[in-house]
């Protein structure tokens, strides 16, 4: 009863809410005291579990709707659950205290505005008004905004807001160089501006909330009062500030047990990079003594050799609480995973191609196929091999390779470079990074051009020469004009490839990536850049590459069928799941990433395990991994090295298969027309012998890499060597890739 809330109850006979339920899952929507976690592995029905605990608490009478409050990551699944809680109650839900953890905090603040120095009718600013304010604010430091732009001073408030720190909490351990060690004072003169403008952005939500609940215990304590049940979805995506607003909440002054029931799963914890935090799920035991934790491991959605190998991927991380998926069902085991080598990364994308072809013939819908890679370059491949086989395809989350915006670029400034009289590519870029040449500059230029007869580009060339223009937009436009023309010099000598990343390094482009504060954002972004580099080393031409372009964007526009292959990253396939499934780029550097290696320690190796595991619990009933011997790096091929994941694959799980080569006389899928212009390496790589054919490599041998030199090696572990050569240094290589000297 609502009166009698933290007695043991159970219904009998049983109601039809909990019909289907297996034990496990009953067991968490029946534990209505104390703390509770639900550790849901991936297809084990968490959704369900967690509406029908809400739909519980309200037909058990342990609660009126509005003494619940429940808290999702987005929108959509907000109203998911809203609409499932109705669905069990059979009526329309009111009261209800269900949203995200913005939506939740903006309705408790309209209430406690007051508190912090706000009214009631406060204004919740978007993200151009922030910026807009922000250089208002920083004008008094006469900041050099190219050294440190704003975007970056307010990517350093947001996270000082995440961790729920004011201005006055941050001490110098906590402070930052930025802005010349000014970002502190700068956000303090920031929230006293949003004050006078009785506004708050984003972040202030979460963080005016916490500072009232931590500095008025009377609004504290009316929330204790009124929540008697607390749900939590994605725990494992919390940040800091999530956590701590959550905390606050849950832990009552009154000794009244904390009635917090969190789902999430600790093996899916793969945001770290936007904030997530997995310590959060790690330490829920700590934090409320005396918790229960329930593992739903019964999973209704994959095949029992899928289970049975993302298991024991997993398994291999340290940092996680422990679950073992197996099947919810009665089921074959279902084909073994694939696992496929293949000589290079075209032939990766042609495979991939070739194997969705032969299952729509067989009588699977594209739409129940998809491909997940680690990182958004690496769609580009897999783009242009569908389109020339007329498979219809889609990217989820994100733009077509050639539709984002550094692509487009990135292609203007080759226009630019290549065509003098191409006015819309040089438009797009005269003022990218900017250079001090806007929209009213730009109409003068359009003017004169006109006037003399002559394209934008010769026009501003002869303003130069002339002297016409004045001022550090000159120098900024000389700079710019000069790198324009001495990339023309190059393509004419050292060739198109080249002649691209030189305009794209001497204009200040890539440069105003890397200085980009959104790291995660930006690193994408360049990662998208050298991929089209080694796209435009398939062509012999910058005006072979450009005319490919013109008719890849031609093909997109005809592909409208809603049966079409998604493309997406392994984080955008979270929460989804397809019959088949295929991954691609299993490879060191690849997956796991080169950042996560040089730069993240075990943590970052172990989310992305983390991430090979979401991967491989997308599919239904068919797993294919791919890797391959050699990718292209501009214009040359490098050998790549199987992924450490691969090897903790049971083998009794997988198969392993090598498809045939395409012919070296008609070439590769991918222009092979063109494989004069691009060097490759010696094709004996593509076909090593097999390990019983060669002697073991002993520790300390000194062996020969046809393309590293000559080296020692200093470790072992399988067919990976680690090798210190003598002019590169350390580097790991496949055994069979490498001759013994002695």
């Amino acid at each position: 009863m609502v009166d009698d809330l933290f007695s043991p109850h159970l219904s009998s006979p049983q109601p039809v809410y909990l019909d289907g339920l297996n034990s496990e899952q009953r067991l968490a929507v029946e534990t209505t005291q104390g703390p509770l976690l639900i550790l849901a592995g991936a297809g084990t029905g968490k959704t369900r579990v967690l509406t029908t605990r809400f739909a519980h608490i309200l037909l058990e009478k342990l609660a009126w709707p509005e003494q619940v409050l429940a808290v999702t990551f987005t929108n959509k699944a907000a109203r998911e659950m809203r609409e499932r809680i109705s669905g069990i109650l059979n009526k329309p839900v009111e009261g209800l205290w269900l949203g995200t953890f913005h939506s939740l905090c903006a309705r408790m603040l309209r209430q406690h505005a007051p508190r912090v120095g706000l009214e009631r009718s406060f204004t919740i600013l978007d993200t151009d008004d922030q910026m807009r304010l922000l250089k208002q604010v920083i004008e008094p430091w006469r900041l050099d905004l190219k050294r440190w732009p704003p975007a970056q001073i307010m990517h350093q408030i947001q996270l000082w807001k995440d961790r729920a720190l004011l201005p006055e909490d941050i001490t110098p351990a906590q402070d930052t160089d930025i802005a010349n060690g000014q970002a502190q004072p700068i956000y303090k003169a920031y929230q006293a501006r949003l004050k006078e403008l009785n506004a708050c952005d984003f972040g202030d939500l979460m963080l005016h909330m916490v500072t009232i609940f931590r500095q008025h215990p009377d609004v504290l304590a009316q929330y204790h009062q009124r929540f008697r049940y607390i749900l939590v979805d994605e725990y494992q995506d919390t940040n800091s500030i999530q956590y701590l607003w959550l905390r606050l909440l849950a832990k009552r002054d009154d000794g009244a047990p904390a009635n917090i029931a969190c789902v999430g799963d600790d093996d899916q914890s793969i945001y770290s990079w936007r904030g997530a935090d997995i310590t959060n799920i790690l330490r829920f035991e700590k934090d409320f003594p005396g918790a229960k934790i329930i593992r739903l491991e019964k999973n209704y959605r994959s095949t029992p050799r899928i289970l049975r190998a993302a298991s024991q991927i997993i398994a291999h991380n340290e940092d996680r609480l422990g679950k073992t998926l197996h099947p919810g069902l009665d089921q074959a085991e279902g084909d073994p995973i694939e696992v496929i080598s293949t000589p290079d990364s075209d032939d990766e994308a042609r495979v991939v191609g070739l194997t969705i072809q032969n299952l729509h013939n067989q009588g699977q819908n594209y739409k129940e196929i998809a491909i997940l890679m680690r990182a958004g370059f690496q769609t580009r491949a897999f783009e242009e091999a569908l389109m020339r086989m007329g498979i219809p395809y889609h990217i989820v989350g994100g733009l077509r390779f050639y539709e984002r915006a550094e692509i487009r670029d990135a292609i203007a400034y080759m226009r630019t470079v290549l065509y003098p009289t191409d006015d819309l590519a040089f438009e797009r870029i005269v003022n990218l990074p900017k250079r001090g040449f806007g929209n009213v500059a730009l109409a003068k230029l359009r003017t004169a051009a006109r006037q003399r007869g002559l394209s934008l580009q010769q026009t501003l060339q002869q303003q130069l020469e002339q002297k016409e223009l004045k001022g550090k937009a000159a120098n900024s436009l000389n700079a710019f004009m000069e790198a324009i023309l001495l990339s023309r010099h190059i393509a004419s000598t050292e060739g198109h490839v080249v002649a691209t990343e030189k305009v794209l390094e001497e204009s200040g482009y890539l440069t105003m990536w890397r200085d980009d504060p959104k790291t995660v954002e930006a690193a994408g972004r360049l990662d998208n850049i050298q991929e089209l580099l080694r796209a435009i080393g398939e062509f012999p031409t910058m005006e072979a590459f450009l005319e490919h372009i013109a008719l890849v964007m031609d093909t997109d526009n005809l592909q409208d069928d809603q049966n079409r292959v998604s493309l997406m990253t392994l984080h955008a396939a979270k929460g989804l799941e397809f019959p088949t499934v295929f991954l691609p780029g299993w490879e060191e550097g690849i997956f796991p990433s080169q950042r996560s290696l040089d730069e993240g320690g075990n943590q970052a190796l172990e989310e992305e395990r983390r991430l090979a595991y979401v991967g491989l619990t997308r599919a239904r009933e068919r797993a294919i991994i791919l890797h391959a011997a050699s990718r292209r790096i501009y214009a040359n091929w490098q050998d790549s090295i199987p992924s450490r994941f691969i090897d903790e694959l049971p083998s009794e799980q997988i198969i392993k298969r090598e498809p045939a080569r395409q012919s070296q006389r008609t070439g590769s899928f991918f222009n092979r027309r063109f494989q004069q212009h691009t060097p490759r390496m010696p094709s004996g790589r593509y076909s090593p012998k097999s390990p019983s054919a060669r002697p073991p490599i002993p520790l300390g041998a000194t062996i020969r890499h046809n393309r590293l030199g000559e080296g020692v090696v200093v470790s072992i572990e399988g067919e990976r060597l680690s090798v210190n050569f003598e002019d590169v240094g350390l580097k790991q290589v496949m055994a069979s890739f490498v001759e013994i000297i002695s």
